[in-house]
């Protein structure tokens, strides 16, 4: 009985410390998530509401006269298109750096270790340090102020080939020489066995470039002097400078920016957490 009752006692003391974390989680996450509630309601508030005092978190009337001036007025429509340019050109560079990890991971070659290596030192090197010299580099290919410019840089990246060799590292070399002995070419055996088998690292791997390619702002800035050529971060740090004192509109372009963005973390999350954890097990 005894024992029983310390059990019980220890279960309801178990039970009362997972409800008092999940209260203190919760009111965390809605303290985080406030800014950004806000954000997205004043995007449809007229700019007196949104310099009302006391501030108001509901629009008192929604409208959607703030998201219809930036696609009207600011060329919105045309960030949009080049900012999905980039993202589809990241995905071809995601591809590469996929064939990049399978030949570190199941290829032997003279000088590959050094070569991962070094693969490897570059990503101890800030990107800032490398845009002065890949800037002169495609001023003298005539790539400067295109959209070629903007995505050529960013193709390719140590750490995509680095998870992806990880990963591909532990796929058994029987399966393989099994689809070479059938007759499979070696680009066959890279598309229909090892990227079905890599899923999971290319699921968050994809996600991680869609954030980049969506976010990309300096390099877009540095290298393009077209506005035609401009991504939406870099629109949004127009608006910004053009309409500091509407903050509705400010707050309209930072919803449009951010919304996919957490609506795509939110979707594929565990995504994210299942490839880390994969490639810090392997």
């Amino acid at each position: 009985m005894k024992a029983k009752k310390l059990q019980r006692q220890s279960f309801q003391k178990d039970c009362l410390q997972q409800w008092i974390a999940g209260i203190i989680l919760t009111l965390g996450g809605l303290i985080i998530s406030l800014p950004f509630i806000w954000m997205i309601l004043s995007a449809f508030k007229i700019e007196n509401e949104v310099l009302q005092i006391p501030p108001t978190l509901i629009p008192e009337k929604f409208t959607f006269d703030n998201f219809h001036y930036l696609f009207e007025n600011m060329n919105f429509m045309l960030y949009f298109k080049n900012t999905i340019l980039v993202v589809l050109a990241s995905f071809v560079g995601l591809f590469l750096n996929a064939m990049a990890g399978y030949g570190f991971a199941k290829y032997k070659f003279k000088g590959k270790d050094k070569l991962f290596y070094l693969v490897l030192a570059t990503m101890m090197i800030p990107g800032q340090v490398t845009m002065i010299p890949v800037y002169l580099i495609l001023n003298e290919l005539h790539l400067t102020n295109t959209m070629i410019g903007i995505v050529l840089p960013g193709l390719v990246g140590a750490f995509s080939i680095f998870l992806f060799r990880q990963f591909m590292s532990t796929i058994p070399d029987e399966l393989l020489e099994a689809a070479r002995l059938d007759g499979a070419s070696e680009f066959r055996v890279f598309l229909q066995i090892v990227l079905p088998i890599s899923k999971p690292i290319l699921a968050v791997q994809g996600i991680l470039t869609f954030i980049a390619g969506w976010n990309s702002f300096l390099w877009p800035l540095i290298i393009a002097n077209d506005e035609r050529l401009y991504t939406l971060s870099v629109g949004l740090s127009l608006l910004k400078g053009q309409y500091g004192g509407n903050f509705a509109l400010q707050m309209a372009g930072s919803t449009f920016m951010v919304v996919p963005i957490i609506v795509v973390f939110m979707i594929f999350q565990k995504h994210i957490i299942k490839g880390y954890t994969i490639s810090g097990m392997k």
